[in-house]
């Protein structure tokens, strides 16, 4: 059993609250460490955040559904009757898309990759700060809670809520890192993005991402423009990074 002592205190009035932008959260939390599930609840309560409490995978499962209306989850791996990253996969194959912050005493290389690979975001190794926790929690909350823009009055339409592209041509689905690349793109019009900022955006800190993965993933992303006939197409700037160039303003 993980000890981790904590009472809420102005402690957590800190500097992060301003820098970050934190907003209110609803995060679910799979823990069956009675003890620390209960300090994460009142950590999260005086963050201003909600919770959504479960203590096995089971639970977890039909708790954390894709209409919980979860912006953030926390899952620890070592569950009595599962193993977290099993359940991590069960919920995003069943559709839920909200950013999974992994909760483990594991820490070595090959376990945090098996935790990205199962499709979490990021990854607290106990024991931990309730600090760093809850910037790690503010952080992903931010993620996923982009909402819906036009890409400079294109009709370029990013749906943070649907992880969609639409133009008045159609609407394609993108996968949750399809939509971060695309987004971190998009948001800087005529600029030219670089790959390290793309891949900040897109990947978990501490994530291996090779350049034929992020090549890889650009070329989808152009296949899928193609598909809605967007107005816009993304240009690889050879040994920097990516731009957006929208039909009107190419030469």
């Amino acid at each position: 059993m993980t000890t981790i002592s904590w009472r809420p205190s102005s402690d957590l009035d800190w500097p992060l609250r301003g820098s970050i932008g934190i907003v209110k959260l609803t995060v679910g939390v799979c823990e069956d460490d009675p003890a620390l599930r209960r300090v994460l609840r009142q950590a999260l309560t005086v963050a201003g955040h909600e919770s959504v409490l479960a203590h096995t995978g089971g639970e977890a499962l039909r708790l954390f559904t894709p209409g919980a209306g979860l912006d953030v989850i926390i899952m620890d791996i070592g569950l009595p009757d599962a193993d977290g990253r099993d359940v991590c996969q069960a919920l995003k194959s069943g559709g839920q898309d909200a950013p999974v912050l992994f909760l483990t005493a594991l820490g070595a290389t090959h376990e945090r990759l098996a935790g990205f690979g199962s499709g979490g975001d990021d990854y607290v190794v106990k024991p931990f700060e309730i600090k760093e926790l809850l910037a790690r929690v503010a952080v992903l909350g931010k993620r996923g809670r982009q909402l819906t823009t036009r890409a400079d009055d294109s009709g370029l339409i990013l749906d943070a809520t649907t992880h969609s592209l639409r133009t008045e041509q159609g609407e394609v689905s993108l996968s949750p890192t399809e939509f971060r690349m695309l987004a971190a793109i998009a948001s800087h019009p005529g600029e030219v993005v670089r790959r390290s900022a793309v891949i900040a955006a897109a990947w978990p800190d501490g994530a291996i991402v090779s350049e034929n993965t992020v090549d890889s993933l650009m070329r989808r992303l152009r296949t899928k423009l193609a598909e809605v006939q967007a107005p816009a197409s993304v240009e690889t700037v050879r040994g920097v990074g990516f731009r957006i160039r929208y039909a009107e303003a190419a030469e």
